[in-house]
């Protein structure tokens, strides 16, 4: 995999457009991979059920259709809980925070 550059990292850490911002059951809005962070840490298991079956995972789609991140897209398929998924969110921030530096 090539190296990823401040550019892309920052357009990774951005926030996405209004229309495209992410309405979660319990009613929160995240509009960023640092709001998702911030959002699954608070948010119950129960809600997080609601976005991630067997079938679906909200979150996943969110990040690689949206914010276009497929690593972590991959990585938060495959994450059966909330804790696990807010891990996978944290790793990946770091990663790309630290690009920016």
């Amino acid at each position: 995999m090539a190296k990823m550059t401040h550019e892309e990292a920052s357009k990774l850490l951005a926030a996405v457009p209004e229309e495209n911002v992410f309405w979660c059951q319990d009613g929160s809005v995240f509009k960023s991979v640092e709001e998702l962070k911030d959002a699954l840490a608070r948010m119950s298991d129960e809600t997080f059920a609601l976005h991630v079956t067997a079938d679906k995972n909200d979150f996943s789609a969110w990040t690689r259709t949206t914010v276009k991140d497929s690593k972590l897209a991959t990585d938060l398929d495959k994450a059966g809980s909330r804790t696990l998924a807010l891990k996978r969110v944290e790793e990946r921030l770091a990663f790309l925070r630290d690009r920016l530096s």
